[in-house]
């Protein structure tokens, strides 16, 4: 079975490097599988696009431009901030911060640079204005339950003890 452009839940395993590059940014092989479902937003559109038609045991690598990954970069999201909203934190260039944005969701900055009165910090996702490869294998696929569909949480709420391994 093929997967399809909504309501698929798919398990694959992947190795990802920049385009061109042999350093591994990121990889489950060996672990479990990443367990989304397909039309929920919960990849970067430009390797689920190219998941659709794939099947349980196929392999590809597939190329993600910068567009369809995490944006190109923007350099207004390069910004100057005083260096008190920063207090109590050891800053060193190229760390990576976290806080909360305007709507409270979990934003990640790069500290690009510092001083004694200010610290300049990218906005921009670590991996924006970069081509990816994806070495992907389909482990699992299956269409998505009723719930799962809804809700868009793989396997549903359904296991009250915590024995599912799905988190509260």
């Amino acid at each position: 079975m093929a997967i399809k452009e909504e309501n698929s839940v798919v398990g694959i395993e992947y190795e990802l490097t920049e385009a061109g590059k042999d350093e591994v940014l990121d990889s489950n092989k060996g672990g479990a599988p990443l367990e989304f479902i397909i039309g929920k937003g919960q990849l970067i559109p430009g390797l689920e696009k190219q998941l659709v038609g794939m099947s349980a045991g196929e392999s590809a690598d597939i190329l993600v431009k910068a567009e369809e990954a995490y944006g190109l970069r923007d350099e207004e999201a390069v910004q100057k901030l005083p260096k008190e909203q920063f207090e109590g934190i050891e800053l060193e260039k190229g760390m990576s911060l976290y806080g909360q944005g305007q709507n409270g969701e979990t934003i990640q900055v790069t500290v690009v640079d510092f001083d004694d009165e200010s610290v300049t910090v990218d906005f921009n996702h670590p991996l924006a204005g970069k081509d990816l490869m994806f070495n992907v294998t389909v482990v699992s696929e299956r269409d998505a339950t009723e719930e799962e569909a809804q809700t868009g949480q793989v396997g549903g709420g359904g296991c009250a003890d915590g024995s599912c391994g799905c988190s509260h």
